[in-house]
C-alpha cells in the first residue's frame, strides 16, 4: 500500500473547503486504516506501507514499513515495486493507494487467489475519474515497474488510458479489478461514504461534513 502520512495541511487538500485542514486529515487517516484493515484479511506473503511521512498510532500490527523514495509519483510507485520485488523475488505484488477506505476485501481475494491467477501478468484496478486505485504486477522486476511505469502522467482523467496502454503494449494479460471511486474532493468523500457507511471513514464524515447526513 502507498499512502501519506494524515498530517493536517498535507493531506487531502482538495477537501478544504468544506472541512478544514485538520477534518481533512482525519478523514485522510480513517481512510488510511479502513484500507490497512481490509487488506489485512487478504491473503498476502508480506505487507508493506510505503509512507511518505512517519507512522502513527494508527498503523496495525503485521505491516513493514517502507519510505517512499524521491521523484514524481510514477518514480515512487516503480520504487515500491522494485522494493517488493527485492523482499520477495519471484512473487506477484499489488500495490493499492489509500484514497479508496469503500473496498471490500472479497474485490481482491478471489481475482487474486491462486486459481484465478493462472495466465494472468497484472491486476489493474481503474478508479473514477481516470486514474487507477490499484496495480498488480505478476513478476515486479526494478526494470518492469520502471518501463511500464515511468513517465505516466499522474493525476489527470488520462492516466489510466495511458498505463493500460503500456500493459498492453508490453504484452501482459490484464485481469480488471472493480471500478472504483478514489476520494479527492468532497462530493467523492459523501458517495464513497454512502457506499460503506458503517466504515470509519463514513463515521468521520458525518462529523467533519456540513452536508445532509451521510447514511449509517
Amino acid at each position: 500500500m502507498i499512502a501519506k502520512a494524515p498530517v493536517p495541511g498535507r493531506v487531502k487538500t482538495r477537501l478544504t473547503p468544506p472541512c478544514t485542514p485538520e477534518q481533512a486529515a482525519d478523514l485522510a487517516e480513517a481512510a488510511l486504516v479502513d484500507t490497512l484493515d481490509t487488506l489485512g484479511t487478504v491473503p498476502a506473503g508480506r505487507r508493506l506501507l510505503v509512507l511518505d511521512g512517519e507512522p502513527g498510532g494508527w498503523l496495525p500490527p503485521g505491516w513493514e514499513v517502507v519510505p517512499q523514495g524521491g521523484g514524481g509519483l510514477d518514480e515512487r510507485l516503480a520504487a515500491a515495486f522494485a522494493h517488493a520485488a527485492a523482499v520477495a523475488p519471484d512473487a506477484p505484488a499489488l500495490l493499492v493507494g489509500m484514497d479508496t477506505p469503500q473496498l471490500a476485501a472479497a474485490a481482491l481475494a478471489e481475482p487474486l487467489s491462486a486459481a484465478r491467477r493462472a495466465g494472468v501478468d497484472a491486476w489493474y484496478g481503474p478508479a473514477a475519474d481516470g486514474g487507477f486505485w490499484a496495480l498488480g504486477l505478476a513478476r515486479p522486476t526494478p526494470e518492469a515497474a520502471v518501463r511500464l511505469l515511468q513517465g505516466v502522467p499522474m493525476s489527470t482523467e488520462d492516466t489510466g488510458a495511458v498505463l493500460l496502454g503500456r500493459l498492453a503494449a508490453a504484452g501482459l494479460a490484464i485481469g480488471r479489478l472493480p471500478l472504483l471511486t478514489d476520494v479527492d474532493v468532497i462530493e467523492d468523500a459523501r458517495r464513497v461514504a454512502a457506499e460503506a457507511p458503517r466504515s470509519r471513514f463514513a463515521e468521520r464524515l458525518r462529523a467533519a461534513d456540513p452536508a445532509p447526513e451521510v447514511p449509517r
